[in-house]
């Protein structure tokens, strides 16, 4: 009598068991992690492998870099300088890393433009390069159109970039000599935390432009010696776009 008394419990034990090992499985109950861009450490993983591949084997990896003027290559007085720019300076560092690799950068900036022209050309000016990695770079002149058209433009061009199956790397503004860096306030400073915003939601890779811009500045550089003129970083500054961005091409010790 005592055992049957028993079994009762113990197959209510196994059933509570049993839930409580369904609902880990499952995630109910448990607090949802927090979105955050790609992992730098896993995100380019295939790119990177391909640029280790040797002759015969290796293929042309393709990255256009899209925005405005600032990877263009526009620096002081309407002076374009590309080979002083980003996108130039990080395929050199890249190259430099994996000295095999057949890898190709491409501008594909107009000056002026804000993310929303830059929307409208996407597809045939970006994606018809068959890219393997885009990155965009729009937020000072989309100050311009605000954030909500803003955070449309960069939407359409992260969705159509992943449904193509290309890696994207977001940039947040480098500096405008006018806007109040420190304020958040600031619609430079707001259009930078939308980018953040976007690459933790469509879980693609991160650029913090303004953010290392700002760590310079506190560390002792002056605003100037970044700058070719207001909105316009110099080859400096660039320097420091360039390391950021090589940093997702080159595997992580």
């Amino acid at each position: 009598m005592k055992a049957h008394r028993k079994a009762p419990s113990r197959l209510l034990y196994a059933a509570l068991i049993n839930l409580l090992f369904a609902a880990i499985l499952s995630g109910a109950g448990l607090p949802e992690t927090a979105p955050a861009p790609a992992d730098r450490a896993s995100y380019l993983a295939e790119i990177r492998a391909e640029l280790e591949r040797q002759w015969p084997h290796n293929r042309m990896v393709t990255v256009v870099c899209h925005g405005h003027s600032v990877p263009t290559g526009y620096f002081r007085g309407g002076d374009v300088r590309p080979f002083d720019a980003y996108p130039h300076l990080t395929h050199r560092l890249v190259q430099a890393r994996y000295t095999t690799s057949v890898v190709e950068f491409i501008r594909t900036g107009v000056g002026g433009e804000h993310a929303e022209q830059g929307a409208a050309r996407f597809a045939a000016d970006v994606l018809a390069k068959k890219p393997d990695v885009i990155t965009i770079d729009y937020a000072l002149n989309d100050r311009a159109i605000g954030l909500e058209r803003a955070r449309a433009a960069w939407t359409s061009m992260i969705e159509q970039a992943k449904d193509a199956g290309v890696r994207v790397i977001l940039l947040t503004p480098t500096p405008d000599t006018s806007a109040d860096l420190e304020s958040p306030e600031d619609p430079l400073n707001r259009h930078a935390e939308q980018i953040r915003q976007l690459a933790a939601r469509h879980r693609v890779g991160l650029v913090d432009s303004a953010a290392l811009f700002r760590d310079a500045i506190e560390r002792g550089a002056r605003p100037a010696s970044l700058m070719s003129q207001a909105n316009h970083p110099n080859r400096r500054g660039h320097e420091l776009v360039a390391r950021a961005l090589a940093d997702w091409f080159i595997e992580v010790e």
